[in-house]
């Protein structure tokens, strides 16, 4: 017969390593599932990256890739953040701070003229808005906001901090994803679940015959 805890064990480990991961880095959730190849080499789709929240020590405050005591993440200078511009119905963003800029300025005169796209006059988000940072996806050939990808960012915006990225192991949740937009929340929990118990009940049954016959070659040996 089944042992039901054994089915449970690995959920349950998943559940508290989530936790922990969570208590140490001040965020939840802690990981993030990468979408899109726009940080790519160093962050690539279908990575899940580790992130923390921006106020979390030893990692807190911001710094933009500009700045002369700018961090090294991910291969260059400037943190890479986690944000969500409010009321653009779009997934959450992960790129690089270049900058911060205050409201009324034309940041395109401390700008890097290769991640440029015209003058200020062509800008919609120039002169800046607001206070707030200047953003890039380091495969991208333009801030976001010479792009038109997402305005000035604003510091409320930013949600976390990536501190690792760990390869392939995000394919889950963007498949998740994609299934929720695809055919909703319910079907896909449904559909998840329903996988996770014929994946783990398989499971329990091989590691169960291993043990047996296991047994049997000891019994037959003595």
């Amino acid at each position: 017969m089944r042992n039901p805890s054994g089915l449970l064990a690995p959920a349950v480990a998943v559940v508290l390593v989530a936790v922990v991961v969570a208590a140490v880095a001040g965020a939840w959730p802690p990981f993030v599932a990468v979408e899109s190849g726009s940080m790519a080499p160093e962050i690539e789709r279908g990575d899940l990256v580790v992130v923390t929240s921006t106020d979390r020590f030893p990692w807190g405050g911001l710094t933009g890739a500009a700045a002369p005591d700018a961090p090294t993440a991910f291969g260059a200078p400037g943190d890479v953040v986690v944000f969500d511009a409010p009321a653009d119905g779009n997934p959450p963003i992960l790129h690089r701070l270049a900058f911060p800029v205050t409201a009324g300025e034309d940041w395109t005169e401390r700008a890097d003229p290769d991640l440029l796209d015209g003058d200020c006059a062509s800008i919609a988000a120039c002169p800046a808005p607001h206070d707030g940072y200047l953003t890039y996806g380091d495969a991208n050939g333009q801030y976001d906001q010479s792009a038109g990808i997402t305005p000035v960012v604003r510091e409320e915006w930013i949600t976390a901090k990536a501190l690792v990225a760990v390869p392939n192991l995000g394919w889950f949740r963007v498949g998740v994803d994609a299934a929720v937009a695809r055919v909703g929340l319910l079907p896909t929990v449904l559909g998840v679940g329903g996988a996770a118990g014929v994946a783990g009940g398989f499971g329990a049954l091989f590691l169960n015959r291993i043990g047996r016959s296991r047994r049997g070659r000891a019994r037959r040996d003595r």
